[in-house]
């Protein structure tokens, strides 16, 4: 059953028929939002008839898609989505929370959220029969139009900016894509695509240009909503005076403004059907050198002014967003906010999100970053329930991820090598807390390694408090 009845522009209003227009608004050039048949959809289906269903993939939510199921059952099209979503307590104690979860769309099968986009568009462009489909990217988006694509064996042109992570340009090789390097931004290669896109004939999948890429990235608002109920339900178990506890607080890395766009689209398809009560608040996150969107949000205006990129977050790197006026509303009309981070801040969220097991890309990690920076001033209160979202797999970048930690030694391979080692790396550990010893005990010595300890305490390891080698 599709309930796709056109599209509606997201700046002046205006509506069309389905084939009226692909891209954009005819009139101002805005975005279009996808207009869906909420009547028909709340007379056919209620919240259950959805959340029953047992597939684990984004298509478990096809009645709320403008798009018919694909064929290609059993291959990675049929395999975006549904990432899993994990509690984080540690972290949450280290940043006074009570309630902390990342949602990790590493998980995906080419390892990002864009995958979300892609798996639509793709079916989008078998249904409308588009021999060839066409996207720019800085990689993420790239890969994940080349997976999808050979999954169901549909012709892909990437065009990406020669300073693309060489792992991200794998990945597009390997799937088969035609894949162009442009000698010049991420705009350069976005602007080059829609007029290869005109010119030949071609799909076009750009991110905030194609207006089914956000009805890819709402399913995530929809697992989010379904994975939300049982675990308040679960909370509210736990704890019967959480009745009037704060909304969930979505925190989202932004670049070109799509995947937050997305998000608040999804919260906003079930708060038309009534299947929400009301809106989670969500959170955008922009790197200091690629603060576009930010920089209009907290200036009150939708007038979005391009700047000069320049972040290690390359999936955010854009001096243009394409989606930037829906990604202001996504906070704003949520109570939400912008907050923005130093690249350094971003490496140290990738080995603080490594100490519980997630490996997440620079981009991934500027939402926990700034999650950091909002408990710090006061935006997120200990009571308020947090998810962070983790957008791509730290593989996909690992030249970055290799800034985040100290390089590995190389020893001889004997047992006396070892210990060397362990002695030096002890030892420098332990220089802040030397202070703390006190003439008779050790209490710094957290390695339990008695002969580690520089001042010789028979309890090492034993009597240690200040937590330095914890």
């Amino acid at each position: 059953m599709n309930t796709f009845n056109g599209y509606r522009c997201s700046i002046c209003g205006s509506e069309y028929l389905p084939g009226q227009v692909t891209y954009t608004c005819p009139t101002d050039g805005g975005n279009l939002d996808v207009i869906l048949d909420y009547e028909i959809i709340k007379k056919k289906f209620q919240p259950e008839d959805i959340t029953s269903r047992t597939e684990q993939s984004l298509w478990k939510y096809l009645p709320l898609l403008p798009v018919n199921e694909p064929a290609g059952n059993s291959t990675p099209l049929h395999a975006a989505g549904w990432t899993p979503v994990f509690a984080l307590p540690r972290l949450a104690e280290k940043l006074h929370l009570k309630h902390l979860w990342l949602k990790d769309e590493s998980r995906n099968p080419t390892a990002s959220f864009k995958d979300r986009a892609s798996a639509i568009v793709v079916t989008r462009a078998r249904e409308i029969k588009s021999e060839v489909v066409v996207t720019a990217s800085t990689g993420n988006a790239g890969a994940a139009l080349a997976g999808m694509a050979a999954a169901v064996g549909q012709k892909a042109v990437i065009f990406a900016p020669k300073s693309a992570p060489q792992a991200k340009v794998a990945q597009l090789l390997i799937f088969g894509a035609k894949v162009i390097l442009v000698d010049g931004t991420y705009d350069d290669a976005f602007d080059l695509t829609v007029k290869a896109a005109n010119e030949f004939g071609w799909y076009c999948r750009n991110t905030g240009y194609n207006p089914f890429t956000v009805e890819g990235k709402k399913t995530a608002a929809f697992e989010i909503w379904e994975w939300w109920i049982e675990a308040h339900r679960d909370w509210h178990k736990q704890d019967s005076d959480l009745d009037d506890h704060p909304p969930l607080t979505i925190f989202v890395s932004v670049g070109d403004g799509n995947i937050i766009s997305g998000i608040h689209k999804g919260f906003k398809d079930l708060l038309a059907l009534g299947w929400i009560p009301n809106m989670p608040r969500i959170i955008g996150v922009q790197a200091e050198g690629s603060a576009a969107i930010a920089n209009a949000f907290h200036a009150r205006t939708e007038t979005i002014i391009p700047v000069s990129a320049n972040t290690i977050a390359d999936s955010i790197s854009v001096d243009l967003p394409r989606d930037g006026v829906r990604a202001v509303r996504a906070a704003a009309q949520t109570g939400g906010t912008y907050i923005t981070v130093k690249d350094e801040d971003i490496i140290k969220a990738i080995a603080e999100l490594g100490t519980i097991g997630v490996f997440a890309e620079p981009a991934g990690a500027t939402a926990y970053a700034g999650l950091v920076k909002a408990v710090a001033s006061g935006v997120v209160g200990s009571d308020d329930p947090v998810l962070v979202m983790n957008t791509g797999s730290g593989l996909k970048d690992v030249r970055a991820a290799l800034q985040a930690v100290q390089s590995a030694p190389i020893i001889e391979p004997t047992l006396e090598a070892v210990k060397k080692n362990s002695y030096e790396k002890y030892k420098e550990r332990m220089e802040p807390a030397l202070s703390l010893y006190d003439g008779d005990h050790c209490f710094y010595c957290c390695c339990g390694i008695v002969d580690l300890c520089p001042r010789g305490c028979e309890n090492a390891g034993d009597l240690c408090v200040c937590g330095v080698l914890n």
